[in-house]
């Protein structure tokens, strides 16, 4: 099969490139930088697994991922991050992720993960099973963190986990000035005054 990772990393992108090379049920690997060069590549290669970093600089992975579901409905897409998969894993199986997986994952369980998203199935640890459940369960339908944007959510995470403006501007390759207006329009919407009250409601839901 042919696998595409598109993570703006190179390290990161050439390291489980040759993880994944070292299968024999793989084809080929190819990269891409950011989500314009994926969906070039996508348009110009028959790519069987798409693996998506969820956060990268010109448009984060949720968003590129909704790209991808619209164009290519049928491609398994494995989602990728530094963040802990219970922080990103309904967003991302809501808009048609096929898995989520984190970086610091051990290299069977990233083959194990491309071979079954390969063959139709999904890919979700106990954790992450444990937080679909409770979701189905859930009577509020309408929770304030679920009122966000992708960008939004994903600054309300930094935040909720103690980084400042400034590692979040890092993080995201934003201005701190663009941090702060994510910052004051998530409080906005989700009717809170400062981050002590983003990190309590964070824990409160399991979101960190």
């Amino acid at each position: 099969m042919n696998i595409l990772i598109a993570d703006d990393h190179p390290l990161i992108r050439k390291g489980l490139s040759q993880i994944i090379s070292g299968s024999i049920l793989i084809k080929h690997v190819f990269e891409a930088s950011n989500g314009n060069e994926a969906m070039d590549m996508l348009r110009t290669e028959q790519i069987d697994v798409l693996i998506l970093d969820i956060s990268m600089p010109d448009k984060d992975g949720i968003e590129v991922l909704k790209d991808v579901k619209t164009i290519y409905p049928h491609l398994p897409v494995l989602m990728l991050s530094i963040q802990p998969e219970t922080q990103y894993a309904l967003r991302a199986l809501k808009f048609g992720a096929s898995g989520c997986l984190n970086k610091a994952s051990a290299p069977e369980e990233l083959l194990d993960a491309i071979i079954q998203v390969y063959r139709g199935s999904r890919y979700i640890n106990e954790e992450v099973s444990a937080l679909l459940l409770q979701n189905l369960q859930q009577k509020q339908v309408d929770l304030p963190h679920q009122k966000l944007s992708e960008r939004e959510f994903q600054v309300f995470i930094f935040l909720a986990s103690g980084n400042n403006l400034s590692e979040i501007s890092n993080k995201l390759f934003l201005s701190v000035k663009t941090i702060s207006t994510y910052r004051a329009r998530l409080l906005a919407k989700m009717n809170m005054k400062n981050n002590a009250q983003l990190t309590y409601y964070a824990i409160q839901h399991h979101l960190i």
